[in-house]
């Protein structure tokens, strides 16, 4: 055998060598990131429920909230507001008659 096919044989088995070592190391990145995943979620499971499961607690927690620091009771607030409007619909009707302002002519 000459040089030649002795490096040439020798490059070629480098190369195999190579490729099978690069098969293997894709094939355990792969196990890896399937055991990363599997992982994940088993810690972090799917937030459906935990997001529903939180958005009930904020609407108690507004709720429980309002009602502590509501000024009036739910009664005394409709009375209120209907007053008001009451109110402003009397002023309105006020509004609505007409006065002499002495610039009319006759």
């Amino acid at each position: 055998m000459t040089l030649s096919k002795v490096l040439r044989s020798i490059l070629k088995t480098a190369v195999y060598i190579m490729d099978q070592t690069a098969e293997q190391v894709d094939r355990a990145s792969d196990r890896a990131s399937e055991l990363a995943d599997d992982a994940r979620n088993v810690i972090y499971p799917d937030h459906t429920l935990r997001n529903l499961v939180s958005f009930a607690a904020g609407i108690g927690v507004g709720v429980g909230v309002g009602v502590l620091l509501a000024p009036t009771s739910g009664t005394e607030l409709r009375n209120t507001i209907s007053d008001k409007v009451r109110d402003i619909s009397n002023k309105a009707r006020v509004r609505g008659e007409t006065y002499p302002t002495g610039t009319e002519t006759r």
